[in-house]
């Protein structure tokens, strides 16, 4: 996945006029106007990174004088103590952006982190991990980036890019068949179906009337087999609802194409990373 630099931009002018303000009276006051450094940015704690190329954005945005240089690749896995990168060139726009970049890398890391230890734990099910819509308002385009680092795949990306048939839609519409016949007539072609059952008997029910894709809601055991069961590769089969690490494996079962993960991206543990001046120059 690549990142959208326009998006990208209006995240990061967005970050910066929240933190720094009408200026940052603490650089500013104590840092000389042609002082010049060099920072060293490195992990505190094991982890697979993600957000290198925006925290070099943010320091660009600051000022084009800064060169920020990676030394590790995007979706590297890195032990603590290792370095990340460094950035060199003008120190009040380093001092200014630390606290920007530092946010978007650690908690980006940490999404990056979490997806690679599920992907890990069903490696050679052929079973893909997958994020949801359950993103931080504002830096959806970043987390589903970093899923991608960590090894997962991408949900749709907004309302707009896939019909998805939850249980509220089920009851607005009267049922699982006509939520899916209503879909089919005003959908575009071009779209697949989903639908999400919480029950066998709307596992079938979704099947006769001609689901692409059944969301599992929630299975488990000897439900979720027999949901499997039902299904008999008659479409495609999404699982979710609850998934950790301890219990993925036990739902990446054959017949499943997808585990979608809420927790990837509404409560996951940033990465602890730091930002150290190492030289100072005017």
């Amino acid at each position: 996945m690549e990142l959208n630099t326009t998006w990208l931009g209006r995240a990061i002018e967005m970050a910066l006029e929240e933190d720094v303000g009408l200026g940052d009276v603490t650089t500013q006051a104590t840092v000389p106007v042609d002082a010049e450094g060099t920072g060293r940015m490195w992990a505190k704690e094991p982890g697979v990174i993600a957000g290198l190329e925006v925290a070099a954005a943010v320091f660009e945005w600051l000022s084009p004088e800064v060169e920020f240089i990676p030394l590790v690749e995007e979706g590297a896995s890195v032990e603590a103590g290792d370095s990340l990168a460094t950035i060199e060139g003008d120190l009040r726009a380093i001092l200014t952006g630390e606290r920007t970049a530092l946010n978007f890398i650690q908690r980006l890391s940490g999404v990056a982190t979490q997806t690679s230890g599920l992907v890990t734990a069903i490696a050679g099910t052929g079973v893909q991990v997958i994020d949801t819509r359950k993103t931080t308002p504002g830096l959806r385009m970043l987390e589903k980036y970093a899923v991608s680092l960590g090894g997962g795949a991408n949900h749709r990306w907004a309302l707009d890019s896939g019909v998805l048939i939850k249980d509220n839609h089920i009851i607005a519409a009267g049922g699982v068949t006509q939520a899916l016949e209503a879909a089919r007539a005003t959908a575009p072609h071009s779209l697949s179906l989903e639908i999400e059952c919480k029950e066998l008997i709307q596992v079938q029910e979704a099947i006769d009337a001609g689901a692409d894709i059944v969301m599992l809601d929630n299975m488990r055991g000897d439900i979720l087999r027999e949901a499997l069961k039902t299904v008999n590769g008659q479409c495609k089969v999404e699982v979710s609802g609850g998934i950790t690490l301890e219990n993925i494996r036990e739902v990446a079962l054959p017949g499943v194409n997808w585990i979608s993960v809420g927790a990837l991206t509404h409560s996951v543990k940033a990465i602890d990373i730091s930002l150290d001046i190492s030289e100072v120059s005017s």
